[in-house]
Parts: structure tokens; sequence; C-alpha cells
């Protein structure tokens, strides 16, 4: 029973959804709030060193289940099904 955590209501940061989770159970990442993105990550999307700067001042933020799957579903996107084309009559040819 001890070992029980107690859940809590938050705001996903993606979607900014209200959502019951459990603190130890979430999926979270560092947010730097002066930025709003990952500690080294850039406005373009390219990766860079974090300062220790950005990474003191991150905060842990949470993700509801749904937008981790969108963003699992993102990251790994079904192969492409094409249709093959009709040959044709090949005594025709």
């Amino acid at each position: 029973m001890g070992d029980e955590q107690i859940p809590t209501i938050g705001r996903c940061y993606a979607c900014k959804r209200t959502f019951r989770f459990t603190p130890a159970s979430v999926m979270t990442a560092m947010i730097d709030p002066e930025t709003g993105l990952l500690p080294g990550m850039t406005v373009l999307g390219t990766v860079r060193e974090p300062t220790p700067e950005a990474v003191a001042r991150s905060v842990e933020e949470p993700f509801c289940p749904d937008c981790v799957k969108k963003a699992v579903d993102f990251a790994d996107p079904p192969a492409l099904q094409f249709d093959t084309w009709p040959r044709g009559d090949p005594d025709r040819d």
C-alpha cells in the first residue's frame, strides 16, 4: 500500500489537454522554459550541445498517452504500399 503513488492531474505539454497520470509512469521530457524547446534543440530542429544554463533551468514536463502514441507513429511510419502495374499480354508485345 505504501508503494502506490497518488495520481496527479496536469496538462500535456504538447496538446495542452488536462489528463490524469501517475508521476512515476508518465512520459516526460526536459523543457527549457526560456525557449520552450528541449535543451540543445534549435528552432530549426537541429541539435547542438546544450549549455549548462539551459540544462539547469529545464523542467520535466508531462506528455499524455495520445501524444506519445502520435509521436511513436510519426517516428515509425508504415511502409508505403504501391500497386503493381498490369503487365500486357507478352504475345502482343
